[in-house]
């Protein structure tokens, strides 16, 4: 009887320990479920995030970007000197090249690698357009290096302005300018565009503009830029020096003092002076703040560009593709 109870006894043990191991596991279980670090949370939320956007990934390669990227800037200069641009060839190495219409062809990208100095003197048309002129206003000076349109691409100046000097001169329109006359080069509507921007600061409502650009310090004088051997875009007739102050440039003055004729000078004119086609000097970290230069090229690329996060097919997206001079143009660079 007694050895009944003890197995009697031990069956139920057995049975009691077998629950117990049961419901912890699942106490552990849950407990693990709840104590997930928050490195595991945010790699698990990363992989749902990665999973889900797949089916919006637009699966662009390097290269894609790179052709994506070179297209717009072709049109760009299409765009913008359509009178000396012919159109666009690949070479049998992959290389593109920029055809004007005298037959001459320009190398798109070297695709050599360059330090800052080295774009200066010697920049291809990737270089020229590789930094994004900002159309929006800035408050403060531009970081070190970043001057948009500092770097020139002097093969495709020469072809569109002239190849020397005796060229250039006969190319070049009187422009007045305040009661004076300077000389601007009247190829691809630069003098035009001149002509109208001055017109419309010396109409414009606020008292102060006329005093603030007359005034001209110079137009067209041909020269090499202090310290270099490179032409200055004075020397093709595309720059305007307004009023000068001694803060304006900054061989001349400190970036402390640069800050403070930044912060004066009046943005009606620049916005003025966008509008039609020139960029200013003031938007460069080497800054140049009575400095404005005719580069269509630059303001077109500012005016349509979009943020990569923005971009979706086609590669042309944001460009006025309704316009038939551009889809003209569309339909050549899809042709490279």
């Amino acid at each position: 009887m007694k050895k009944v109870a003890y197995l009697f006894f031990a069956l139920i043990l057995l049975m009691l320990s077998g629950c117990v191991e049961n419901k912890k596991d699942v106490l552990t279980e849950r407990s693990e479920s709840l104590f997930v670090t928050e490195d595991e949370k945010n790699n698990n939320y990363n992989m749902n995030y990665r999973l889900d956007s797949e089916e919006y990934d637009t699966d662009f390669t390097e290269k894609d970007i790179y052709e994506i990227n070179m297209k717009r800037d072709l049109l760009c200069l299409i765009m913008a000197y359509p009178e000396y641009v012919s159109g666009f060839e690949r070479g049998t190495g992959d290389e593109v090249y920029v055809v004007m219409k005298s037959g001459t062809k320009i190398l798109y990208d070297d695709k050599i690698p360059k330090t800052y100095e080295q774009k200066l003197a010697n920049a291809d048309l990737q270089d020229t357009l590789e930094m994004l002129y900002p159309l929006s206003d800035i408050s403060e000076l531009m970081d070190e290096n970043y001057d948009p349109g500092r770097i020139r691409c002097y093969k495709f100046l020469k072809e569109v302005y002239g190849g020397s000097r005796k060229e250039i001169e006969k190319s070049l329109k009187g422009v007045n300018m305040g009661g004076k006359v300077c000389l601007f080069n009247d190829r691809n509507n630069a003098a035009e565009s001149l002509k109208k921007a001055v017109k419309e600061i010396s109409t414009a409502a606020s008292s102060n503009l006329s005093a603030n650009i007359f005034p001209v310090n110079g137009t067209y004088n041909y020269r090499v830029i202090a310290g270099t051997n490179q032409l200055s875009p004075h020397a093709f007739g595309i720059a305007i020096d307004f009023r000068s102050d001694k803060r304006d440039y900054w061989k001349w003055a400190s970036r402390e003092l640069g800050q403070q004729r930044l912060n004066q000078y009046p943005r009606k004119v620049v916005k003025i002076m966008e509008d039609n086609n020139f960029i200013w000097g003031g938007k460069w970290a080497h800054f140049d703040i009575l400095h404005f230069e005719y580069r269509p090229e630059l303001i077109i690329k500012a005016r349509y560009h979009v943020e990569d996060f923005e971009r979706i097919d086609p590669w042309y997206y944001g460009f006025p593709s309704e316009d038939e001079a551009v889809k003209g143009y569309i339909e050549t660079i899809d042709k490279i």
